[in-house]
Order: structure tokens, then C-alpha cells, then sequence
């Protein structure tokens, strides 16, 4: 009699302790429900002065041509957008004409068009902005995914690029690299449907903890934009479906970029494990690489000035002699 006493106590709280978490769970979801927000609203608060909207294949593509000179075009990485370059928009425009993009997936430009986030898309995409924009020379330069995209636009386009920037670029096994709670989320499934409408702020600013190696740097104003423009129409599901892509393995094709690369890489980067500067550096025949001790997964935002700098006597000095050491 005692022991189905205890057996119906244990029950009800075990009923009571799953009616709690179930509780919980749904006011969480409640706090961190969130609608998109109408790109015209986006289009009013993540604009630059000379922002332009360019269409390609139904996609309103959100772009910056800034300054003049040989033109040197940004890509940025995942869960990014063009404002990652802000300050190197502000310091390299005196002496090039920089672009910087929106990728597909991304920032105000939205999903693609035919959903298709594999880097060969992305290329593509690539090859008929430039195009439309009526550049055929260029320095190319990306971070993270970006950096991916850009070294197989180098490689396929060898034509069109002069010199060659990557940025704690991705390319290599993603079993090597330690994703964040985000991806994790994205890639789970039935989670990730909870994320084309849960979207914590607390989410992003400890993904971009994650991704800056001085954390003060993560301010309120950083994490609003970020988590503002996820909610863009689309965005959310462009994310999930990114994030699950399986990438063909080019990395063995590194050895046939020819063009001048300089590789930078914030050496407390949480994501991408720093042997693979060593290894693009080592499999890139023009390649050479400057590690920043002082940076995480995005050194241009982190050490614009420098990283900058560096940029400049780059492309000005027309060598791949290492410029710095840090």
C-alpha cells in the first residue's frame, strides 16, 4: 500500500515537472516570437546614402558602390550583410571604388530565388552582378562564407580577378569546425522550424560573442541590426536552409589559384580552427598569410584601421610579401 503511494507521488511529480518545462518553454516562445518586419521599414534603418537595389533574376539585390579607382568587391559571411565592411567602405574608398553586396539569404537583398544556397550559386550570382554592374577586373575579398565564395569565384573566373582576400574563409571539412548554438539549432529538425519565428535576441548577441574576440564590442546597436535583419521576409528559412547545404569539397583545387592571395585571420577565432590559415596559406600557390592575435572570426570589424592598412599596401605594393605579424 505504502509503495503505490510513493509510486503515485513520483508520478505526479514527474506530470508536474513536465507541465512546468512545457510552461516555461511556451512563455519563452512568447517572449522571443517574432514577425518579419516590412523591408520598407528594414530599407529606412539599414540604408547608406548611396545604397542601390539592382535585380537580378526577380531577387532585389542591396548593394554599395562607394568611391573610385580599380574596384575591389566585399563579400561577407553567414548570418551577415554589407555593414560588416563599414569601416573598411570608409577607409579603402579613397583610393578604390569598393562594392559591397547583400548575398541571397541575406541582409535587405532576402532569399534566393530558387533557394539554392550551394556555392556554385552563389558564384553565378556573383558573375552576373558583376556583369550588370559593367566591372570586368577586379580585387575580390571575403570573410567566412565569403571568403569560400570568393576563392572559387577566383578559381572559375581567373580572368576577372586581379588579387584575391580571404578573411577567416571557410573551404575546408565543416566536421573541423566548432558552429555555433545557431547553426546547431538550424540544422536539427523540427527545432528549426520553432526558428522562422523564435528568434531570441540573446541568440544572436551569443553568436557574435562567439565571433568577436573583445566581447565590449558587441554592443546593443550591433545586436539590434544583426537580429533585425534576420526578420527580413525570408531570412529565417534562407538560414535553415544554408545551414543544412552540403558543400562539394573543393579544397584540393586551391593549388590552381594563380592570382596574388593575402590571407588574414584573427587567430581567436571560436568557429574556424587556425590551422586552416596555415592551410590556405600552404595550398594557395601566391598566398600569404598575417594572423591577428587581437581578432576573432572577423577582423575587419574588429581592427578595421590595420587590417585595412594592410589591404592597402597589398594591393598597392603588387606583392605577397607578408606585410605584418600579429
Amino acid at each position: 500500500m505504502e509503495k503505490n503511494k510513493r509510486k503515485r507521488s513520483l508520478s505526479k511529480i514527474g506530470f508536474t515537472g513536465i507541465f512546468m518545462l512545457f510552461m516555461m518553454m511556451i512563455i519563452y516562445c512568447g517572449f522571443n516570437f517574432y514577425n518579419n518586419i516590412p523591408l520598407e521599414e528594414l530599407k529606412k534603418q539599414y540604408t547608406y546614402e548611396d545604397s542601390k537595389i539592382m535585380n537580378i533574376v526577380g531577387m532585389n539585390v542591396h548593394y554599395r558602390v562607394t568611391g573610385s579607382g580599380e574596384p575591389l568587391v566585399l563579400l561577407h559571411g553567414t548570418g551577415s550583410s554589407l555593414h560588416t565592411w563599414e569601416a573598411w567602405t570608409d577607409q579603402l574608398s579613397n583610393q578604390y571604388q569598393v562594392i559591397s553586396i547583400d548575398l541571397p539569404g541575406f541582409g535587405l537583398t532576402g532569399k534566393h530565388f530558387a533557394n539554392d544556397y550551394s556555392i556554385k550559386a552563389y558564384t553565378d550570382f556573383l558573375d552576373i552582378f558583376l556583369d550588370k554592374l559593367g566591372v570586368t577586373k577586379i580585387n575580390l575579398a571575403g570573410n567566412s562564407l565569403g571568403g569560400h565564395i570568393a576563392w572559387q569565384y577566383a578559381l572559375d573566373h581567373s580572368n576577372r580577378v586581379n588579387k584575391l582576400i580571404l578573411l577567416n574563409s571557410s573551404g575546408f571539412s565543416k566536421e573541423d569546425a566548432d558552429l555555433s548554438l545557431a547553426f546547431r539549432l538550424a540544422n536539427t529538425p523540427v527545432l528549426n522550424k520553432f526558428m522562422l519565428r523564435v528568434t531570441p535576441k540573446s541568440l544572436v548577441e551569443s553568436s557574435l560573442e562567439e565571433v568577436y574576440h573583445n566581447d565590449n564590442k558587441v554592443t546593443d546597436k550591433l545586436v539590434d541590426r544583426v537580429h533585425a535583419l534576420q526578420l527580413r521576409r525570408g531570412n529565417r528559412q534562407a538560414f535553415i536552409d544554408k545551414s543544412s547545404f552540403d558543400y562539394a569539397d573543393r579544397s584540393a583545387d586551391l593549388k590552381n589559384i594563380q592570382c596574388p592571395t593575402l590571407i588574414q585571420w584573427g587567430k581567436a577565432d571560436e568557429w574556424f580552427p587556425k590551422r586552416w590559415a596555415k592551410k590556405f596559406e600552404t595550398a594557395i600557390p601566391n598566398g600569404r598569410l598575417i594572423m591577428y592575435d587581437k581578432a576573432g572570426h572577423v577582423p575587419m570589424e574588429e581592427l578595421p584601421t590595420e587590417t585595412a592598412q594592410d589591404v592597402l599596401q597589398f594591393l598597392e605594393s603588387g606583392s605577397v610579401t607578408p606585410i605584418t605579424e600579429g
